[in-house]
């Protein structure tokens, strides 16, 4: 017990206890006790209360500087959020959400009875934290391995704790209870009553944790990922000529795997234990000089609620989606999948559109879909790429072009498989290391050189009227400043002059 107080005790709580008022019980609940038994850090805190906890959140963030959202005022829900520069938030750049809610029942047992799972029925008195409430005997569940219901109707009445029963399966290395395994295939077409939102949510909690290849064909034995994201399942049984090793559905849960160790060894903290191999020893030594800019390009998310890791992941999942429609058997016996990238991308934004992801995320997604084999065909040839084939390159991708030759990378050791020749490995991972060369190091020269002139003094020079023509013409020029045939602005016109014959 000694051990378990002094891990749940961490600052943030200490803080917020001190602040709580003394005069009512206010328990917290779920996770954190949870992952305080396993030795595990967590940040984000529960709170029950049989009083106004939507009242009690607004008084707290206000001490704690925190910002304050109303969750479900007919249940009486609130959350607060604590930005990533306050001092109390643990992890450099992580974000703490402290929940408050009433009672949901009754009394705190009846709380705790109408929780998903016997692991977060747990609580303690926030001023009397030696004292573990467990009605449900989570705590032996937990000792045990085991992943059990709080009761027979937990998965019927909220179906997407689906998808939290298989990612605390995987995370915490947990067994579903048979029971509980029967109420979820019982529950499992239940799935699209759930909201497009919610389902997201859970979705890229499994996307985020340590294995999310893992998680995905486990929803998949339980025929619900065919409710979730319907055209991956599609992928199986599609044979692929060599040099790929594997089917569609197999190469695409490989290239999962090998992304997300190539993350860990590039867009984390460096581990000698994550390089242990040849291949990822490669990859650390060409490409770990940018492994702060990594960094700093994982941290910038697209929405504050979705971290960037997750949508990555998403697009590697969907990156051969379009090889569903566009098999072909060419008069050798060759399998091809002849624009792909192309129809793979239609299909990803409307997945994209149908879990209510922002634009933004959307854009995101789609461009590394339809560019993902670029780099690939970069690295095809004995030649480098041209600083041409470069600008092009991020001209169309811009900062997608990143995740680009990252999962390109995924998608390369997933094809070959232990088939890879090390002079095949060795000039791919050269070739996205001068991409990320020219993104990072090089990148007014290699991507946005200064202008030679602008549009409007390229359509008085050439008496032209505003058009898509400008936009061309400019793009020429700078294409040609990239590759070093054009210094001036006379070049720049008569190359402009010679483009306009050619259109």
């Amino acid at each position: 017990m000694e051990e378990f107080l002094a891990r749940l005790n961490q600052p943030l709580l200490k803080r917020i206890i001190s602040l709580l008022p003394g005069d009512e019980p206010i328990y917290l609940v779920g996770g954190a006790i949870r992952d305080a038994l396993l030795n595990r850090p967590n940040y984000d805190l529960d709170f029950v209360t049989p009083g106004n906890a939507m009242k009690l959140a607004r008084q707290i963030g206000n001490q704690l500087g925190a910002a304050y959202f109303p969750l479900d005022t007919h249940r009486n829900v609130a959350r607060l959020i604590l930005k990533p520069d306050n001092q109390l938030v643990v992890p450099e750049g992580s974000v703490a959400r402290i929940d408050f809610s009433s009672f949901q029942g009754a009394d705190l047992i009846s709380d705790l009875q109408g929780r998903d799972f016997t692991m977060n029925a747990l609580a303690v008195e926030v001023h009397n934290l030696q004292t573990l409430v467990d009605p449900l005997n989570g705590a032996a569940d937990l000792v045990s391995k085991r992943l059990r219901t709080c009761s027979p109707l937990s998965i019927l009445n909220d179906p997407v704790r689906i998808l939290r029963a298989v990612r605390f399966s995987v995370d915490l290395d947990l067994n579903i209870h048979a029971e509980t395994l029967k109420h979820i295939r019982q529950a499992v077409g239940k799935l699209p009553e759930v909201s497009a939102e919610r389902l997201r949510d859970e979705l890229f909690r499994i996307l985020l944790q340590a294995h999310p290849s893992s998680s995905l064909r486990i929803l998949d034995k339980l025929n619900g990922l065919e409710y979730i994201l319907p055209e991956i399942g599609g992928l199986k049984n599609i044979q692929q000529s060599p040099p790929h090793v594997m089917d569609v559905w197999g190469h695409t849960m490989d290239s999962l795997a090998r992304l997300e160790n190539l993350l860990d060894v590039l867009a984390t903290e460096y581990d000698p234990d994550k390089v242990s191999n040849l291949t990822m020893g490669m990859v650390a030594l060409q490409l770990g000089r940018y492994r702060e800019y990594l960094v700093n390009h994982f941290k910038n998310a697209l929405n504050p609620d979705r971290p960037h890791r997750g949508l990555i992941i998403l697009a590697g999942l969907y990156h051969d989606v379009g090889k569903l429609k566009t098999r072909t058997v060419d008069e050798t016996g060759k399998t091809r999948f002849i624009n792909h990238e192309q129809i793979g991308s239609k299909l990803a934004e409307r997945r994209g559109q149908a879990l209510k992801l922002s634009n933004v995320e959307i854009e995101r997604l789609v461009t590394i879909v339809n560019h993902h084999m670029r780099p690939s065909l970069l690295s095809h040839t004995e030649d480098l790429p041209s600083r041409k084939a470069i600008y092009r390159f991020f001209r169309d991708t811009g900062a997608a072009g990143v995740d680009i030759c990252l999962l390109s990378l995924a998608d390369i050791l997933a094809t070959y498989g232990p088939t890879l020749p090390q002079e095949r490995w060795t000039r791919h991972v050269e070739v996205v290391r001068m991409m990320l060369s020219a993104w990072w190091e090089d990148r007014s020269g290699s991507i946005f050189p200064p202008p030679i002139l602008n549009g409007d003094e390229l359509m008085e020079a050439l008496s032209l009227s505003p058009s898509p023509m400008v936009g061309y013409l400019l793009d020429g020029i700078r294409e040609a400043q990239v590759a070093g045939d054009v210094h001036s602005r006379d070049e720049a016109i008569n190359l402009a002059r010679v483009l306009l014959q050619e259109y």
